[in-house]
């Protein structure tokens, strides 16, 4: 009993030896685009990234599944055994970036979809695994790991972090979880702690990390193992590490050769010239919807012109309906369909091209012009575009505005419309370093070369 006591104490002064080292010195992670790796074309990457952009605001809109009245089978988490995994039908992923980590003890190396949208830190679990789909690396196996630890059922993370979410076992050993994103990916499983490693070369051990054990899961998320949540709840990853800030700076679009950089803790700074905006609270009537990072956009410039457009359309509702959030996770940005409209109109009236739907319309994007005969793509010129938050002005390049297919001589507004809140996308947010002021309430930008932090 002695020594089990002395285990316990040990590992509580190791965490907070390590969050507290977090806290002072950072973590600098690399994220890789999910579609970095594979041989696409241009149009290919627009296609999939609209595509991925469509389904990610639906899932930010859609309530969460509620737990199924006969749940999803699944373990304890705590039994070893082979892999009886069946293979789930693969649906399409919203993932976009992904990071590298490492689980357990002994570490297993995995990669895990980066989610700012949500708080559930989770992964895979061979304990043994009813429903897994396919994923690159071997599955987690809480047996080989002598730091895992389920959370019981009285523990504050499993009466509060996911409401409506858990419930407990038989036993009361163990607090299993159901968690549905909406796009067709689901994890069923318990509520654990384990030890994380992060980073490559100087890594940083974190003890004692609560986390998704999911042995019953359908959908997918892009060739990785699982999801880390970046969102304002309990069960964040920052939010765990004890850090009030974090930062990522995400390289060009069609950039396949650099990773973008993710900092946590102290590492995340930027110039005193930076421009920043608050977070507004989120919608009280929807509990899924608090992970959200919800900003007040007052209005949108093209070219010299503040767009007619009722501000009654970015607003917040008591219910949850409307509002804009910045999201890591849609790769362009929806606007809610009576601003698109008229944002729409003001970019072709100013353009003055002719409109290329159907050579357009291949790669889902619903605005696109016809590059002038002889010339490339380029030679659409495209008017100024300004996001105006409360207390800061965000200035869109034309990089950030506009995707080509040079082969088909085509460029598009890499914006799309949704029905019900607008989101800013990570598109918009290439080559800007983004800063997540947890602490303070407040969302801090400014321009920077991303590919060279």
């Amino acid at each position: 009993m002695a020594s089990k006591r002395l285990l316990c104490c040990l590992v509580l002064l190791s965490l907070a030896f390590s969050v507290s080292t977090i806290s002072s010195r950072g973590i600098r992670l690399e994220l890789t685009h999910v579609d970095a790796r594979a041989a696409l074309t241009g149009a290919d990457r627009i296609r999939r990234a609209a595509e991925r952009s469509h389904r990610r605001v639906n899932v930010l809109l859609g309530a969460p599944a509620p737990s199924p009245a006969t749940p999803p089978l699944h373990s304890d988490g705590g039994g070893g055994g082979a892999t009886s995994a069946a293979t789930a039908s693969v649906h399409s992923s919203t993932a976009t970036y992904l990071v590298d980590l490492a689980i357990g003890t002994p570490p297993l190396a995995l990669t895990a979809v980066l989610d700012t949208g949500s708080d559930l830190i989770w992964t895979q679990c061979d304990a043994p695994c009813r429903r897994c789909f396919p994923q690159p690396s071997p599955l987690y196996a809480p047996a080989r790991s002598a730091t895992y630890a389920n959370l019981s059922c009285g523990s504050a993370l499993c009466d509060h972090a996911l409401p409506g979410s858990t419930r407990c076992s038989a036993s009361k050993l163990s607090c299993a979880y159901y968690y549905s994103y909406g796009d067709g990916t689901s994890t069923d499983g318990v509520l654990a702690t384990e030890t994380f490693t992060f980073g490559s070369g100087a890594t940083t051990v974190v003890y004692g990390v609560a986390f998704g054990c999911g042995t019953d899961n359908l959908g997918g998320t892009d060739n990785s193992s699982g999801l880390v949540g970046l969102g304002r709840g309990p069960l964040s990853l920052p939010a765990q590490l004890g850090v009030t800030r974090f930062s990522y700076c995400f390289t060009p679009f069609h950039d396949t050769t650099k990773s973008s950089p993710l900092f946590l803790g102290s590492s995340a700074t930027l110039s005193p010239a930076a421009r920043s905006t608050p977070f507004i609270p989120s919608p009280a009537a929807v509990p899924r919807r608090s992970s959200y990072y919800y900003l007040s956009l007052e209005g949108i410039t093209v070219g010299d012109t503040l767009l007619p457009i009722d501000p009654a359309v970015f607003r917040l509702t008591a219910s949850g309906r409307g509002g804009l959030i910045i999201d890591s996770g849609t790769t362009f940005t929806a606007l809610e369909e009576r601003a698109f409209v008229v944002f729409a109109r003001a970019i072709a009236a100013q353009v003055a091209l002719p409109l290329a739907a159907p050579a357009g319309s291949h790669m889902g994007l619903s605005l696109c012009f016809a590059a002038p005969e002889g010339k490339g793509p380029d030679a659409v010129r495209v008017p100024r575009v300004v996001f105006h938050f409360d207390g800061a002005d965000m200035e869109l390049p034309r990089e950030t505005v506009v995707v080509e297919d040079r082969a088909a001589g085509v460029a598009c507004i890499g914006m799309v419309s949704a029905r019900g809140m607008s989101v800013l996308g990570s598109m918009q947010q290439q080559n800007m370093h983004i800063l997540y002021d947890i602490e303070g309430g407040v969302l801090s930008f400014e321009p920077a070369n991303c590919g060279g932090l």
